[in-house]
């Protein structure tokens, strides 16, 4: 079994905490990102799975093995773990087939099971009319197949992939979500997938862990970050979400609660242990807007930026009473108003952000 499990780790560098106190448990077979605002930690977290950094304190293990504790240190080589790196780390003097093979040759198996496996795993990131050209003959999203295949051919249980496709364009990095879906499908692997690209983690990953300051901010599924997040930090970065104060918080025990937005009622999904409060906050992104119809009491807003975003647009409001909070929403890309015109907003849906 490859489930990975952190308890209690903690890291600094010249007497300031990197990590502190982060512990996860990650599931055998299981797809996980690592997301969160530069500095937060995440690459010294894969580095110090990975082996590359001791830890202070705190234990990393994998399966039943302890890899890394305040007094072990297994080195890098010994970790049997596969790593995927930013920048491909390819060798330029070997061809395609050789990068691959490299490895199972250093592990010393015989000739015809490394060809074999070697051409097995080219030909699942099709790269096999490509075997015998240099790593400065390929593009950049060639290049990262190879580094996958080379990954994939030494059939690690546990996969940590750097911010992969940080060096590729756009449409590029389209076509690599994919090809790390079909990667981690083929192998099974248990996978830790660093990533600055909220996107790329919520396309990709079974659960997303958010980071900041060197803690655990949440670690949920995509939809439960996006729908539920934990505390304000996790509101504000996921999705560009927005938080809002609100009064009189009165929880119905069954997921709902009254609230009131600056002396507007509202009645939002809430937890279930949510407790009844004089103030709290509130999580709304721009799916949860909408301009208010003609029967409606809306919330009076100005319109202060309009963004063209293709068969919709994205409008930026500031609430009258309050342009201290500003908003965005979505609409149809037929309406014609003017920067600066009064509209009507109705909130359809939001989040109780949980006291803590």
């Amino acid at each position: 079994m490859s489930a990975i499990q952190i308890t209690h780790l903690k890291k600094t560098f010249a007497s300031q905490p990197v990590l502190n106190d982060v512990t996860l448990h990650i599931n055998h077979g299981e797809f996980v990102a690592v997301l969160g605002p530069s500095g937060c930690g995440k690459t010294t977290l894969l580095r110090l799975i990975a082996g590359f950094e001791p830890l202070d304190q705190g234990t990393i293990c994998v399966g039943e093995r302890l890899l890394s504790s305040s007094e072990i240190h297994i080195l890098p080589e010994k970790r049997a773990l596969g790593i995927v790196f930013q920048n491909y780390a390819l060798w330029p003097h070997m061809s395609v087939v050789e990068n691959v093979e490299y490895s199972l040759k250093v592990a010393g198996l015989d000739r015809a099971e490394r060809q074999q496996r070697t051409l097995d795993a080219l030909a699942l990131v099709g790269l096999t009319q490509f075997s015998a050209r240099a790593p400065a003959e390929l593009s950049g999203g060639q290049r990262q197949r190879v580094a996958l295949a080379r990954c994939l051919v030494a059939r690690p249980s546990v996969v940590l992939l750097d911010e992969p496709l940080a060096n590729l364009d756009v449409h590029l990095r389209t076509s690599m979500e994919e090809e790390f879906s079909r990667f981690h499908r083929h192998s099974g692997a248990t996978m830790l997938y660093i990533t600055h690209d909220q996107q790329e983690a919520m396309a990709l990953a079974d659960r997303v862990v958010v980071m900041d300051k060197g803690r655990v901010m949440q670690f949920s599924t995509p939809e439960m970050l996006y729908r539920e997040p934990a505390n304000a930090m996790v509101a504000r970065f996921i999705a560009d979400g927005r938080v809002l104060p609100v009064e009189q918080i009165r929880p119905d025990g069954k997921g709902m609660a009254d609230v009131r937005l600056f002396n507007h009622p509202l009645r939002l999904r809430a937890s279930s242990q949510q407790p009844e409060c004089p103030q709290g906050q509130i999580s709304l992104h721009a799916a949860d807007l909408r301009l208010a119809t003609a029967t409606e009491v809306g919330i009076p807003s100005r319109l202060t930026r309009k963004v063209y975003r293709g068969g919709y647009q994205q409008w930026d409001v500031e609430l009258e009473s309050h342009p201290e909070y500003p908003l965005s929403l979505n609409v149809s890309d037929t309406l014609r108003h003017n920067i600066g015109d009064s509209v009507l907003l109705t909130i359809i849906d939001g989040w109780v952000i949980p006291v803590n």
